[in-house]
């Protein structure tokens, strides 16, 4: 009988034993390391790419109505504070002004008569006192002559008809001195209502002259209003206006975005904002520039609800089938001056955003209001100065005093103002 033969166990591959081992050792190495990287590093950094570049976009928009005669921007110039944008057509306000100019100045010499006439009035009552003093010497001169007169009727010396004639004489005497009394009382009572008219007050301050002062300030408003000036520094966007056109107050024509003064809104997840705080430094890249730009800014600030909150048609959860989506909130991220003039966005574009979240001291809300203006400009303060200094020239005018020759009214001509339109912290 044959033994049974036996098979001998293969060998072992040490090559390949080496090359498991190799790679496992390296799969570890590398797991380590990203372990230690993302432990020192990258657990320090929350990056979105779901964020936007944002600005202030100033629609220009007419105070009044009116024909468009001319257009002094289109879209991509760029204009400065104060230079005119739109023009409308202003016959219809200068017919206006020049109406309450010339009432204003009517007004003001009035008013001059009523104050003039408080003398004339004065002069009148002491006229009327010197009569009622005539009238009274008068009355004590007949009342004289009928008291001498009373004792010589009896005896003859003096006639009765004379006598008669005396006692006349005193009846108009003391007629007369009612009348001169009835004179002083109405003299003194023109001048009381006329004082009531201009007591404790002065031409300028005079209620009728302040109604016709805010008349003219009104239509000099109106006026000067023809002009539609560029709120702010920036571009021309969404130009709607066209030259001919009727626009009533409120159209509006164009906008004007001020490039300089941007920012990031970065939509984190609700998942990332743990922390996130206010202050915490931020770097953004623009997908218009590639990763070789790089911008720097910090967290200015985080939403008072999520996007879906705010939305026009709001998710209703509590109705039919529901499934939980993660929610985003907006982060607003300002951004340095100095780079965006290097690399300047426009309002819209994609960025991506990379949050510092190693210092986690700040606070995730603003607990104080504001020091100053989100925005201000002062455009429209020199029409204001310029509607007070008009009324002042005419009201100075009507006065008889000297004033200062002013340049004429011109409808075109760019205000020499600045504005400014800011984020204020």
């Amino acid at each position: 009988m044959n033994a049974p033969q036996t098979t001998a166990a293969p060998a072992t591959n040490p090559a390949r034993k080496k090359a498991l081992t190799a790679i496992a050792a390296a799969v570890v190495v590398i797991g380590a390391a990203y372990g230690a990287y993302y432990a020192l590093v990258l657990n320090h950094f929350e990056t979105t790419d779901n964020a936007y570049v944002q600005g202030n976009v100033v629609q220009l928009t007419p105070q009044v109505g009116g024909t468009v005669l001319a257009i002094n921007a289109d879209d991509t110039d760029f204009v400065k504070a104060g230079q005119p944008l739109v023009r409308l057509d202003p016959a219809d306000a200068r017919v206006a002004l020049d109406q309450a100019e010339a009432q204003l100045a009517q007004t003001v010499r009035e008013v001059r008569t009523l104050f003039a006439n408080n003398a004339t009035l004065k002069a009148q009552i002491a006229l009327r006192e010197a009569d009622l003093a005539r009238a009274e010497s008068e009355l004590v001169r007949a009342q004289d002559d009928v008291s001498r007169r009373t004792p010589l009727v009896a005896t003859g010396a003096v006639g009765k008809e004379e006598f008669n004639h005396a006692n006349a004489q005193l009846s108009a005497a003391r007629s007369a001195v009612a009348a001169a009394r009835s004179g002083v009382v109405a003299a003194r009572e023109q001048l009381m209502s006329n004082q009531s008219l201009t007591d404790n007050t002065s031409v300028e301050q005079h209620p009728n002259v302040q109604r016709a002062s805010a008349r003219v300030r009104e239509a000099y408003l109106a006026l000067k209003r023809a002009d539609l000036p560029a709120p702010v520094d920036g571009y021309i966007a969404k130009r709607s206006v066209q030259v001919g056109q009727r626009v009533q107050a409120g159209a509006p024509l164009m906008s004007v975005i001020a490039l300089d003064q941007v920012w990031v809104d970065a939509n984190f997840k609700e998942s990332q904002l743990q922390s996130l705080r206010i202050g915490q430094p931020v770097t953004l890249k623009a997908d218009v520039y590639g990763k070789k730009v790089e911008y720097h800014g910090k967290v200015e600030g985080l939403g008072a609800g999520t996007g879906a909150a705010f939305a026009l048609l709001p998710a209703q959860n509590a109705t039919g089938n529901w499934i939980k989506v993660v929610q985003r909130v907006p982060v607003r991220v300002s951004m340095d001056p100095r780079e965006l003039a290097g690399h300047p966005l426009r309002v819209g574009l994609s960025m991506e955003a990379k949050v510092d979240i190693s210092d986690t001291s700040g606070k995730t809300l603003a607990d104080a209001p504001r020091r100053a203006a989100v925005a201000q400009t002062a455009v429209f303060d020199v029409t204001d100065q310029q509607a007070e200094s008009e009324v002042n020239r005419i009201v100075a005018t009507n006065l008889g005093r000297p004033v200062k020759a002013s340049a004429p009214l011109q409808i075109g001509a760019a205000a020499p103002v600045s504005a400014s339109l800011a984020l204020a912290k």
